[in-house]
């Protein structure tokens, strides 16, 4: 028997077909969140773009967002790590 023969043979195993079938639905899910992922980044884009043609800074809007998605401490530790080197830089009086 050839290999392709054999290959072919043991795609009409259950437990084959399964795994087959089990990976092109993973593949394909992932592919569907892949196409929703960029819709929703194309979306944010145009909120930003939005935003700047209201007269809005988006780079000061992305840093909230970001601040925003910290917990409370987090962001509080990383605003004291920045004033201290502000401070040290001569930044702030």
């Amino acid at each position: 028997m050839s290999a392709n023969a054999a290959a072919a043979h043991d795609d009409d195993r259950p437990a084959t077909r399964f795994a087959k079938d089990q990976l092109k639905s993973i593949i394909e899910r992932i592919e569907k969140l892949e196409e929703e992922k960029k819709a929703t980044g194309d979306d944010i884009k145009e909120i930003y773009a939005e935003a700047k043609g209201n007269g809005f800074d988006v780079r000061a809007l992305r840093t909230i967002v970001r601040l925003r998605k910290m917990d409370t401490d987090e962001r509080r530790e990383q605003e004291a790590v920045l004033e201290t080197y502000m401070h040290a830089l001569g930044m702030l009086n």
